[in-house]
């Protein structure tokens, strides 16, 4: 009787939705993903979220690292699920794959059932730049509309549209180390956006007149110098977060920045960009001002005067991935998008 008990559940199939990159992009904005993780980040200041720091798996023989990213979001989302995220540098020269890729499961929170499996890249480059968004629409002046972006990748390119949701960007301006990419990204992002573009011919020039300043490199070293940052700039600083000694913004920008992480816990592991200038004695964990979930809450302000400069730092949270998981798989099921397997 036991063993046709468990052949029966063995037999037992769900359906489970698979969204890819494109089926996302067709249900998916960046305005719907800036309004899920403002309510993910209240939902975080009043305790509904249980994220555990993410475990990561370094393969020096690869030059790769795997990372599991898992999160429960409650109160009124009640999102349930976690990524699996790697970036291996060499994919792009020898496997002709891209450097980060990643997949998320998305869990029914009633009852564990697994309800889709999504592309983890596109969902990354849109919950990152919507974060951003967020901590944008908070923190810089109501009057931004000049914004310099070092980076000319994908997300270079969600940041863009980000910013252009909760502010009226007339300009941008973008460097990268590859001319080559910096005109790519121009010549597409004009298409897309109604804000003059140009690429700068050096990274100072990013800097002059910018209200805002996004950095979305891989570099291991400060993009730009903090002693060139004009009062009352925003910096959203993204990229480059695997630990000490690795770092895009100076102990200079921290120094002269209000400082709001997505999360501190998360960010005195792995954010350089504040762990360095602790360590050097620039600074103490007292200058990190709030976590955004704080400020989106009204707990406390994302600017005290209009000469502020205010620094936002990411690392990526999986609590981002889950509740854009939740809404994407919700818009999904509304408009008929997605192919449904049985598993």
């Amino acid at each position: 009787m036991f063993m046709v008990s468990v052949r029966r559940l063995l037999r037992r199939e769900e359906m489970v939705l698979i969204l890819t990159k494109s089926d996302m992009e067709l249900v998916l904005t960046m305005k719907e993903n800036i309004g899920v993780l403002e309510q993910a980040f209240k939902e975080q200041a009043s305790g509904n979220v249980d994220m555990p720091l993410r475990p990561t798996i370094v393969l020096d023989e690869f030059h790769g690292r795997a990372s599991f990213m898992p999160a429960y979001v409650g109160g009124d989302m009640k999102a349930l699920g976690i990524k699996v995220i790697s970036a291996f540098q060499d994919n792009p020269t020898k496997h002709n794959l891209p450097f980060i890729q990643g997949t998320i499961l998305l869990l029914d929170a009633k009852n564990g059932s697994l309800l889709a499996i999504l592309d983890g890249g596109h969902v990354t480059a849109m919950r990152t730049a919507a974060a951003s968004g967020v901590a944008t629409k908070y923190m810089a002046r109501q009057d931004a509309e000049q914004v310099g972006i070092f980076g000319a990748g994908i997300q270079g390119e969600t940041h863009l549209l980000a910013m252009c949701e909760v502010r009226k960007i007339s300009k941008a301006l973008v460097f990268d180390v590859s001319k080559q990419k910096a005109d790519a990204f121009s010549e597409k992002m004009k298409k897309v956006v109604g804000a003059e573009i140009s690429v700068a011919n050096s990274e100072r020039e990013v800097i002059k007149d910018s209200d805002i300043i996004v950095t979305v490199t891989t570099s291991r070293q400060p993009v730009f110098k903090g002693e060139w940052l004009e009062s009352g700039c925003h910096i959203n600083g993204v990229g480059s977060h695997h630990g000490p000694g690795i770092r895009e913004v100076d102990e200079t920008t921290v120094k002269r920045s209000l400082v709001v992480v997505d999360s501190k816990e998360a960010c005195l592991k792995e954010a350089g960009d504040l762990i360095d200038p602790i360590a050097e004695g620039v600074i103490s964990q007292d200058h990190i001002y709030a976590e955004l979930g704080e400020v989106v809450a009204g707990k406390k302000k994302g600017r005290m005067k209009d000469d502020d400069i205010t620094f936002f730092k990411s690392v990526g949270l999986a609590l981002e991935d889950v509740s854009t998981a939740l809404r994407t798989y919700d818009l999904a099921q509304k408009h008929g998008v997605g192919k449904n397997v049985a598993i």
